[in-house]
């Protein structure tokens, strides 16, 4: 037998770091070629990881809810030769023989935190001791924290919220959005008159205690750390659906027929939403410091509510080069997996635009919150008929017509509301210009 390295696997475009959820097996445990050995959460999706050989666990490197780098060694399987797809590298004879002791994760965890002390260190003048200097930082906090310069010292006195007392990135976001109260502090009492950070108690009242589970905090995490990033700015715009709901209706049996897909409205949504970001592009934009970045793929996001209840975003990629035969078969193939928790990693990145019906749960209109990095978020109501004025040959006549309302968040600090007005208004136009005389 032999001993093989497992590493942390890639889990999709621009992943770098994946949290252990947990283990399916223990040291000592048998595991077969593709047998599941652990669960991973990264931002984005949890994923179930399976072994590349067959053998036994001889040592597991990090526990439940550590954060690994991609390619980092996790745990030590020896193998009964029946490897698939792994290379083992070769390793000098003294390395391959000197045991490893059960305090090796320990010892791994102090030689990270070494070198994220170095790698985030501040001149003496500003650094000052503090006794948790073992407290253990996530590579996503400390990447933030490196962005902005803030030291590992400091690192240690933000208050955390997290699970067994970890510092989570929403934590590091509220500490510098109340602008770094301890970057300058001093192991001396301050002036008793100095500004400090109020410690308000709330009456939160009693209940049942519902723990938010691992996709509802990073839910949370990314949807404060939007608000706190963009100045959200909604607009609001009326449209009438009637021709595309007529046409719908009469034609989604022959499509399903024709093509074997079920006809609903997103990938009409979806249609006219891309149409509406070549006419202005600047809206399929991320920021980047002091630059915009206009991207070249539309990839269409849909905003989808899994059977937990938690959000998820799956993409509709080059959303704009894809007919309606086209669309229809990948939103309704992402809309399967969304309900059978199959969605994989690759399915949820790389958005440039996301919408979201908020009109599934009948409501009338919405102010969505904006999918970082985008710079707008289209919510989309309730399709619902009313009397409404319409100008007929006639003149001024009332009829029934399906409306429904939009509403556009859009990031303050790149798109004004020119853009952000004048994008939702196209997008109601292709809406309402709908051809009513299209073949399937």
């Amino acid at each position: 037998m032999s001993k093989v390295e497992f590493k942390m696997p890639k889990l999709g475009e621009s992943i770098t770091e994946a949290a252990i959820i947990t283990w399916f097996k223990n040291v000592g445990d048998t595991i077969e070629e593709d047998e599941m050995l652990l669960e991973v959460a990264t931002d984005k999706v949890d994923s179930e990881v399976p072994s590349n050989v067959s053998g036994t666990i001889e040592k597991i490197l990090f526990e439940a809810n550590e954060v690994i780098k991609i390619g980092e060694t996790i745990a030590i399987i020896n193998a009964d030769g029946s490897q698939s797809g792994a290379k083992k590298k070769s390793k000098p004879q003294a390395e391959q023989s000197k045991p490893m002791e059960p305090s090796s994760k320990k010892d791994i965890s102090k030689k990270k935190r070494t070198v994220i002390s170095n790698a985030t260190q501040v001149p003496a003048s500003t650094a000052f001791t503090v006794s948790d200097t073992d407290r253990f930082f996530s590579p996503l906090v400390i990447s933030i924290a490196k962005q902005h310069h803030i030291s590992f010292e400091e690192l240690a006195r933000i208050p955390a919220t997290g699970h067994d007392g970890r510092l989570r990135k929403s934590d590091v976001f509220q500490y510098i959005e109340e602008g770094r109260p301890y970057q300058f502090a001093q192991p001396v009492v301050q002036d008793p008159t100095a500004y400090r950070i109020p410690q308000l108690e709330f009456d939160k009242g009693k209940g049942k205690i519902v723990e938010m589970d691992r996709m509802r905090q990073m839910i949370a995490d990314h949807m404060v750390y939007s608000k706190h990033t963009s100045p959200h700015v909604t607009a609001y715009v009326e449209a009438d659906l009637t021709n595309m709901v007529a046409w719908r209706n009469k034609h989604k049996k022959a499509f399903e027929k024709k093509y074997g897909e079920r006809l609903t409205f997103t990938p009409l949504f979806v249609e006219a939403v891309a149409k509406a970001i070549k006419d202005f592009p600047n809206i399929n934009a991320s920021v980047d410091g002091k630059h915009i970045i206009v991207k070249d793929d539309i990839n269409i996001g849909m905003a989808t509510a899994l059977p937990s209840g938690n959000l998820i975003v799956p993409v509709v990629r080059n959303a704009d080069t894809k007919d309606l035969k086209a669309l229809a078969a990948n939103v309704n193939e992402l809309a399967t997996k969304a309900r059978d928790n199959k969605l994989q990693a690759d399915d949820i990145s790389g958005s440039t635009f996301t919408i979201s019906n908020v009109g599934t749960f009948g409501s009338v209109m919405g102010t969505p919150i904006i999918n970082q990095p985008e710079v707008a978020i289209l919510a989309l109501g309730i399709i619902k008929k009313r009397p409404e004025v319409i100008e007929t040959e006639k003149g001024d006549e009332i009829a029934v017509r399906s409306m429904m309302y939009l509403s556009l968040s859009f990031d303050h600090r790149v798109v004004d509301g020119f853009l952000g007005g004048s994008f939702v208004r196209r997008v109601a136009d292709y809406f309402e210009q709908f051809d009513v005389e299209r073949t399937i």
